[in-house]
């Protein structure tokens, strides 16, 4: 196995990202093998490495990890992203939960009709601004630290740095009401790592194109359409 971690997925966002965003942000480079083919797929699959019959697979340190919650917990504790303590990372836990949540509204948006991406492209801003932003805005204000847990850069100011960006891409104005959340996205956006992962050259993926969705359908045989919600 290849000493930097070999992350096998498709050319694009979708759940990959989030891995690709806290290795970015510990400052460990990574190899990719992208999904092209079926037949790809289906070597992956016939060689047992994908535990589930699901990608992202990711190795690294001798192993070939699926899951990617999993994946992401191993790498945050790995790198000092996941807290002091057990109750540190429970807090952790949580605000990722809730941040995900968010950003699955937003990981099938590419997979809808142009009618049902305008609906989605509401229903997103609605659930950001009134349950998401507002927890995170008030923990901020309420303990006045530069970070979410602890006053340490974690998993957890990585993933919602994540989630804004990707909800201002649906309306650019969405942290208008959250002078918090600004100063955050400022202040995350400046850690040299993060700085470089948001760079052009970077190996952070575009918003989702046709191209992206069309292989994501042919490699997975995925000919169903997705509704929003």
């Amino acid at each position: 196995m290849s000493a930097k971690p070999k992350l096998y997925y498709f050319d694009g966002r979708g759940k990959m990202e989030s891995i690709r965003w806290l290795l970015a942000a510990a400052g460990v480079e990574f190899d990719e093998e992208f999904l092209e083919t079926r037949d790809q797929y289906e070597k992956l699959l016939q060689s047992g490495s994908l535990l589930f019959q699901q990608v992202p697979m990711v190795e690294m340190d001798g192993m070939r990890m699926v899951q990617t919650r999993a994946i992401l917990s191993y790498i945050a504790a790995k790198y000092n992203l996941y807290g002091k303590d057990l109750k540190e990372r429970a807090l952790i836990d949580m605000y990722v939960g809730g941040t995900d949540d968010l950003m699955g509204f937003i990981l099938l948006f590419p997979f809808l009709s142009v009618e049902d991406k305008e609906k989605q492209r509401a229903f997103i801003v609605q659930k950001a601004t009134s349950r998401y932003f507002p927890v995170y805005e008030k923990v901020l204000k309420d303990h006045g630290q530069d970070f979410l847990v602890g006053n340490n850069f974690s998993w957890a100011d990585v993933h919602l740095l994540e989630s804004i960006l990707m909800v201002e891409e649906k309306k650019s104005d969405v942290l208008s009401g959250f002078p918090q959340l600004q100063a955050f996205k400022a202040r995350i956006s400046s850690i040299p790592t993060i700085k470089k992962f948001l760079e052009p050259g970077s190996q952070r993926k575009p918003v989702p194109d046709d191209k992206y969705v069309e292989t994501v359908r042919r490699v997975l045989c995925m000919y169903y359409d997705f509704k929003a919600n």
